[in-house]
């Protein structure tokens, strides 16, 4: 595993030319910046048509408010990017070097977006078939395509296979791969259980397979994490521990919470 961790960090994402996209949607900013534009225009229709200076007060107030919104989540965006901060590398890094994996066999991605980990984990692991599946919404602009062409510009194409994908019901039959990784994926998904969402991921790992699943994963949206790790044991399931991940992808739980990912946690283990 050490090695594994050296292996990874000399890993240079989107040195070719690839395009991974950003965390952070752009739908965010199309919101954003049309409140802002509406929050300026009514300012200034408050002033010089209306004359009513305590509603020009609230929208000026409102646009400024607006206008550091929009400043903030400029700035995560850049945090996150491969050529900005690199919070997006670390976290892949993360997620690979606590998954106790021998590179042997299949591994599968899910919520693979542009494809940054499925590669990273096929850059690490020299032998390794990996499949990445997604949704594809529109809201981030990734696509089946660009995880293709980012693969091949990487050069692993030959052993990533990507496909559209759900995870509340995986195509994939029982004890399919031999790892299965899941990056910031789940907290996404409207309306699911999480611990659902969990279940169906493990089950299409064969037993002995390994598992590392990280996300932002609230209590309000997950529920009991601890319990859900000893049920889990209870089931059989080998050396499963929660990780915190803020510190270690973000520096701190300051600064995750700054970037909207401030319960951070990995779920590891062995079925």
């Amino acid at each position: 595993m050490k090695q594994d961790h050296v292996q990874q960090r000399a890993i240079r994402l989107g040195t070719h030319g690839e395009d991974y996209g950003s965390w952070m949607s752009n739908p965010v900013f199309y919101v954003a910046g049309a409140l802002l534009t509406l929050s300026t225009v009514l300012t200034v229709l408050s002033f010089t048509v209306f004359h009513i200076t305590a509603l020009g007060a609230v929208f000026v107030i409102a646009a400024l408010l607006l206008l550091a919104l929009l400043g903030w989540i400029t700035w995560i965006r850049r945090q996150y990017a491969f050529g900005g901060g690199g919070t997006m590398g670390r976290t892949h890094l993360a997620v690979l070097s606590h998954l106790d994996f021998d590179g042997q066999g299949q591994l599968l991605d899910v919520g693979c977006g542009s494809g940054p980990l499925s590669i990273r984990a096929a850059l690490t692991w020299s032998s390794a078939r990996v499949v990445g599946i997604d949704y594809w919404g529109v809201d981030f602009g990734y696509s089946q395509a660009m995880c293709e062409k980012n693969a091949a510009s990487e050069g692993v194409a030959a052993r990533c296979r990507f496909q559209h994908g759900d995870a509340n019901k995986l195509d994939f039959p029982d004890e399919s791969f031999d790892a299965v990784v899941s990056n910031y994926v789940y907290h996404n998904i409207r309306g699911s259980d999480k611990q659902a969402l969990l279940l169906e991921t493990l089950r299409v790992l064969k037993k002995g397979g390994v598992f590392a699943i990280n996300d932002n994963m609230k209590p309000r949206m997950y529920g009991d994490m601890e319990a859900f790790a000893q049920e889990l044991r209870d089931m059989g399931y080998e050396d499963v521990r929660l990780i915190d991940t803020t510190r270690e992808a973000f520096g701190s739980r300051r600064r995750a919470a700054m970037m909207m990912l401030g319960e951070s946690r990995m779920l590891v283990g062995r079925k």
